[in-house]
């Protein structure tokens, strides 16, 4: 989803894309392994090819970039979900879970970096996390990563999971290049307390009094959800006790964000009722009381793991974006759109806009989206890009249901769109991880650098026998192109919150 400021160049391995003047050509590129598990080795990627004539046909862009290098009893090889991404310069890191398990988590930690815009990637797995990579913890989740600019590091955080299976903390593991990877710290818990979907952020502003602070946002499921934070001071090697928001916070899905001034806005979903967000001013010594940017209404996903968690992102005057999946616009709440809504302070929010992907009715079906902004661009001439996923017909039935994914873009602020490209062949949800519907991940994100968009993102291919295939590809740097297709406000036909009943406690590792 993120991206920063800086600008710096090197080079980079293993998978390929070359823009062309229409489209962009895919292509894998192998080499030899070091250890597959070693938190900074690299494992062969095979020849990445469009698997038919028709993928080609419907843009079928996207190349592997990483895949599970595991073989231990108990998780659903080879699969990988949950992407996080964060750009500084030309440099892309992602953060994915590796060797997903059923009921929750992963194996490790996995990373892929490019050192050229998204065109040429290399990867790998996090040293000393979990018991696979000689740490003590049973599995990971929840991956996320940011960069700290006045210490020159790479910060990847993950919730860690124990042998009883009870999410138990936050931990942090850094890198100054975003390849070599320190063993992890504990940021947050192991304190007998149950925590859920972590994220994380840096102030990377010098104009800001908290420059170089980095915040954990939180929540703890035994307490119905409540959202608690953590700040550092010191690139993430040590972390304050977490706190509450004032009046407290109800939710999960939390992003902070942080303004060029300082301020951090957390925007979150109160448990899939509504959007709020709360802000702090003071470096994250204290945090305000929420305030409601919508009340929210969606369709539910048939056969997938799916909610509608916000994807936030920054422009370069300190804008918000933040997005997600609802059906106020579609008659009967029959199918989602990815809607939006923006701020300049956290706590005043424009009116909900409909992201124009396909027309009102027309029955597809887009959900997790995950959404970046260049930020070197602001305002009217903010450049947006979108990645989701989605289903060509929402009333699909289970067997039936093809999974694509999706891009649009935007170049001034929201206001016009491209028409949408899809980017990878239909999935079955029974090719899928398994994780309470078929799983890619409660999130996706993207980069926007160079004027082009950059994703990493599941996809599925028919198992081998039982072993599922399903790794983290890319389509690489999409060009920003934006459109004509008007986003819009009128024409709501769903209250918001009438879909959905509130419920605290939700778990979602």
């Amino acid at each position: 989803m993120r991206v920063g400021r800086r600008v710096g160049s090197s080079r980079g391995l293993w998978a390929g894309v070359a823009a062309g003047s229409a489209a962009l050509l895919v292509f894998g590129l192998g080499v030899a392994p070091t250890s597959a598990a070693d938190g900074n080795g690299r494992t062969p990627l095979a020849a990445a090819g469009h698997d038919d004539a028709a993928a080609v046909a419907a843009m079928s862009l996207s190349t592997k970039v990483s895949h599970d290098p595991y073989t231990n009893t108990g998780p659903q090889h080879k699969t990988e979900a949950e992407p996080d991404t964060f750009a500084w310069g030309d440099r892309v890191v992602s953060v994915f879970q590796t060797a997903r398990y059923s009921g929750g988590g992963s194996d490790n930690t996995g990373w892929a970096t490019s050192s050229d815009g998204g065109v040429t990637w290399r990867h790998g797995f996090m040293p000393g996390i979990t018991t696979v990579a000689g740490g003590s913890w049973a599995r990971v989740s929840d991956p996320a990563i940011a960069y700290n600019a006045k210490y020159g590091l790479w910060i990847a955080s993950g919730l860690v999971i124990d042998a009883s299976g009870n999410p138990a903390g936050v931990v942090v593991n850094q890198s100054t290049n975003g390849r070599k990877w320190q063993k992890p710290v504990l940021a947050v818990g192991n304190d007998g307390r149950e925590y859920d979907k972590e994220w994380i952020a840096c102030d990377n502003s010098k104009e800001s009094s908290y420059y170089g602070n980095c915040y954990i946002e939180v929540d703890h499921p035994d307490s119905g959800d409540q959202i608690v934070m953590s700040t550092s001071s010191d690139g993430g090697t040590t972390w304050s006790a977490a706190q509450a928001p004032a009046g407290n916070a109800f939710g999960l899905g939390g992003q902070p964000l942080v303004q060029p001034d300082g301020t951090v806005v957390v925007t979150y979903s109160a448990d899939f009722s509504a959007i709020e967000a709360f802000t702090s001013t003071d470096g994250g010594a204290s945090w305000g009381a929420p305030v409601l940017v919508t009340n929210t209404t969606d369709h539910e996903v048939t056969g997938m793991r799916e909610e509608p968690m916000p994807s936030a992102e920054m422009d370069a005057s300190g804008r918000l974006y933040v997005v997600w999946d609802d059906c106020r616009f579609e008659s009967g709440c029959s199918a989602n759109d990815i809607v939006m809504s923006t701020s300049k302070d956290g706590v005043n929010w424009s009116s909900v806009v409909r992201i124009p992907i396909d027309p009102k009715g027309s029955g597809v079906d887009h959900f997790t989206p995950g959404i970046g902004v260049d930020p070197t661009t602001k305002g009217s001439s903010a450049k947006l890009g979108l990645y989701y996923y989605f289903y060509p017909d929402a009333a699909c039935a289970y067997a039936d249901c093809r999974l694509k994914v999706g891009y649009v873009s935007s170049t001034d602020g929201g206001q016009t769109w491209s028409a949408p490209t899809s980017l990878a062949k239909p999935m079955q949800l029974a090719w899928l991880a398994q994780a309470g519907g078929a799983m890619v991940g409660d999130y996706i994100s993207c980069s926007v650098l160079n004027g082009t968009a950059v994703s990493v993102y599941a996809i599925g291919h028919k198992p081998n026998g039982s072993t599922k295939r399903q790794p983290m590809a890319t389509a690489g740097p999409l060009v920003v192109t934006g459109g004509s297709r008007p986003a819009s406000a009128a024409g709501v036909v769903v209250r918001p919150g009438q879909q959905r009943i509130q419920q605290r406690g939700v778990t979602a590792f």
